[in-house]
This record gives C-alpha cells, structure tokens and sequence, in this order.
C-alpha cells in the first residue's frame, strides 16, 4: 500500500506558508476591553517624556505610546501614562501595571534574558556619555581623574562608569542618587566635577535644568553602546509583534517618504506598491497583527513618521538639539534599518 507522506507534504509546506491572521493576545484583549493603552514612561527627560503644568505629556517615547494607541484603537489619545522611576520601571511592567514600557530603557542581554520581558524593536541608538561644566576647561572624559560624577542608580550607567574607570585607571568617584531629579540638583549646585548617562540624557536634562546651557559642555566620547526601545511582557507574543512593527512601520513610513500631512494622499493616489502595503490599500498587513488595514495609516496621522517624531521632540530645532547621527535612516549614513513591512 502506497504511503500518504508524498502526496501531503507539498500540501503541509504550502500551509505552513500561508498567511494566517494572529489571534488575540491576552494583553490586546485587555487593551480593547478598557479601551486604552497604559504605557510607562519617565518621570521627565525633556525631548523623551515629560508632563507640562496642565499633565499633558509629549516628547519622542510618548509618541510612540501615542502611535501604538492610534494602531490598535484608532485614537492616539487613549493612553494612560504612569511615570515610572528607574528602579519601578521593570516591577510596573512584570506585573502588569503597564503594557508596554516606552520609557528610555537600554537592551541588554541580562535584562532580555532574565526579567520575563522582551524587549521589542531599537527606536534610538545612544551611548552614556559626561557633562561637565565648560569652565573646567575639560575636553575628554580621560581628563576626569579623581573626578566625583553624578548619576541615577538603577540603571546601566553605574557599571559602565566603573568599567570605564577601571580601564583607563581613573579613580572616578560615583555619586549615586535613587531619583534624577537628585542627581540633576547635585551636579548643577556643584556637589560633582561630572554628570554621566545617556548623550541623550544629557542634552535633555542640560536644556530642561541648566540657568544656561552654553555653560555645560557634552564631552565627545560615548563609553558604552545603548540602544533603547520599548519593552513588553514575555508570552503574549501577538502583543509583542504589535509593539515591534508599529516601531518598524514608522522608521519604513520615513523611508517611503509617508508624512502626517501626505498619508491620505499617497494611500488614495500612489502607485508606488511599497506605499500602497503600507497604507493597507493593497496586501494587508493588519490581519497578521490582530488589526485592521489601516493600523500603520493612522499611526502615521496620528505622530508622523519616525523622522517628524525625532525633529518634533529632540532634533536640531529643539532645545535638546541632537542632530539625526547614528539615528539617520540607514541609507542616509546612520544605523536606523527596519525589517520591511510585506
């Protein structure tokens, strides 16, 4: 008697290679049944996440926030925000006290490996760097000798300060504080000769805190490598492949030459079929996330592309005033690459 196997297994491959749509998640789930995303986030770092008087966030991780809303509940204004401290920030989001963190948070392999969270797609590429005051006359981070330097405890900064010192035979001594709102009053009232963290970090908080911000000079080198990005829980994968292609969905945006202000037009007029996928006039791409085919469209609506977010909130016209650098599209000379959306 002849056997089945050769008769089902051009069959078996051409299922396993079908387009299927996701099923819901438990987290999705949630986020419809209370009709909004809660989405952590710093308790201020000017250009990233901050509050004004009124409690109105904004800056570069809220639009994602904000763009994860408009994907999966057609309104980028249904999020909830809570302001998580350094230390807070991984317990909040293993327990469930947010969905997705969008909060500046380096990817490591300790932390990707051993807190139950994935961390999901990188949307800035940074580096810990020092500040020092421009009167110091300080020009490398290797002059620093015996310097005391702020810091936050609770995160990836400590370590590389003390591989950095130890290395270079430094004798940097650390001056660590739980809260940064500490560590920006100790360094600005002269109680350390440095301030270290993210490049990022101090741009934001030498626009944000200092009288003059010409009076503080960001030193050149970077002492280690920081990508940052949003965080989710292990084991709702449908949520993290949500959270993970709505990042890439707007670095392609950016690419394709999608904006806020052309997104309609392009999806009502281009024949252009990248454009056209991307919008959901053509394939779509929604059903394989668990949404519909216009999720990326009004992410897009709702903040712009990766590159209108970047200048909205910290690029060369703001006040932190970071150029594009490693965070250029990658076929403009920086490191920014999304796998395509198709």
């Amino acid at each position: 008697m002849k056997t089945l196997a050769p008769l089902l297994a051009p069959l078996a491959a051409a299922l396993a290679f079908s387009a299927t749509p996701a099923l819901a998640g438990k987290t999705l789930d949630a986020i419809k049944q209370r009709d909004q995303v809660v989405v952590g986030v710093s308790t201020g770092v000017a250009g990233f996440s901050a509050a004004d008087s009124q409690g109105r966030w904004s800056g570069f991780d809220v639009d994602f926030g904000r763009a994860f809303a408009a994907a999966v509940l057609g309104d980028a204004n249904k999020v909830r925000w809570v302001p998580l401290s350094s230390q807070q920030r991984f317990t909040a989001l293993q327990s469930g006290e947010v969905d997705v963190l969008s909060r500046n948070t380096s990817f490591t392999l300790t932390r990707d490996a051993s807190l139950g969270l994935h961390q999901t797609a990188i949307n800035f590429f940074d580096g810990q760097g020092f500040m020092v005051p421009a009167k110091t006359k300080v020009k490398s981070a290797r002059q620093l000798k015996g310097a005391s330097v702020c810091l936050q405890s609770g995160t990836t900064t400590e370590k590389n300060l003390t591989d950095f010192s130890r290395t270079h035979n430094l004798n940097l001594k650390p001056v660590v504080f739980e809260k940064i709102e500490a560590a920006n009053a100790a360094y600005f009232s002269g109680r350390c000769q440095a301030y270290t963290t993210d490049a990022s970090g101090l741009a934001a908080i030498r626009s944000r805190e200092a009288k003059d911000p010409k009076e503080h000079v960001i030193l050149p080198e970077l002492i280690s490598k920081e990508p940052l990005g949003p965080l989710v829980r292990r084991g709702d994968d449908e949520w993290f492949a949500i959270v993970k292609w709505v990042v890439y969905g707007l670095i392609e945006a950016e690419e394709a030459g999608i904006t806020q202000a052309n997104a309609d037009k392009l999806k009502a007029e281009s024949t252009d079929p990248v454009v056209q996928r991307l919008l959901g006039k053509s394939d779509d791409m929604g059903k394989l996330l668990g949404l519909d085919r216009d999720w990326l469209l009004r992410a897009v609506k709702a903040v712009g592309n990766y590159g209108e977010i970047y200048e909205r909130n910290v690029g060369e016209k703001t006040p932190v005033d970071l150029p594009r650098g490693k965070n250029a599209l990658w076929n403009q000379g920086g490191l920014l690459y999304a796998p395509p959306v198709r």
